[in-house]
C-alpha cells in the first residue's frame, strides 16, 4: 500500500534524452504515476532466444583475454567459437 504522505515529483512532459528518462525512472517508482499510464496494444515478436551456460572461472578468464585482444565482447567470441566447433 502506498504512503499518502509521500511527496511525489511531477512527471515531466518529456525528457531531453533516453539517458535523462533512465535517470528519472532509476530514482522514481512507476506505481506513483499509475494515473498517467495508458494501455498499449503492441505485439512483441521474439525472433531469437539466448541461453546462459556456466563455465569454469579459468575458461572465462581465457575468453575474456581473447575477447579483449580481438576488441569484441565475450559473448560474441563464445558464439563464434561454438559455431566453428559445432559446424
Amino acid at each position: 500500500m502506498k504512503s499518502t504522505d509521500k511527496a511525489i515529483d511531477p512527471l515531466p512532459e518529456s525528457f531531453e534524452s533516453e539517458e535523462a528518462a533512465g535517470e528519472f525512472w532509476d530514482t522514481h517508482d512507476l506505481t506513483d504515476y499509475e494515473q498517467y499510464l495508458e494501455p498499449a496494444d503492441h505485439t512483441i515478436e521474439i525472433t531469437e532466444r539466448v541461453f546462459e551456460v556456466e563455465i569454469a572461472e579459468d575458461l572465462f578468464k581465457k575468453l575474456r583475454e581473447q575477447a579483449a585482444a580481438l576488441h569484441q565482447p565475450v559473448p560474441k567470441v563464445v558464439d563464434e567459437i561454438l559455431r566453428k566447433e559445432l559446424a
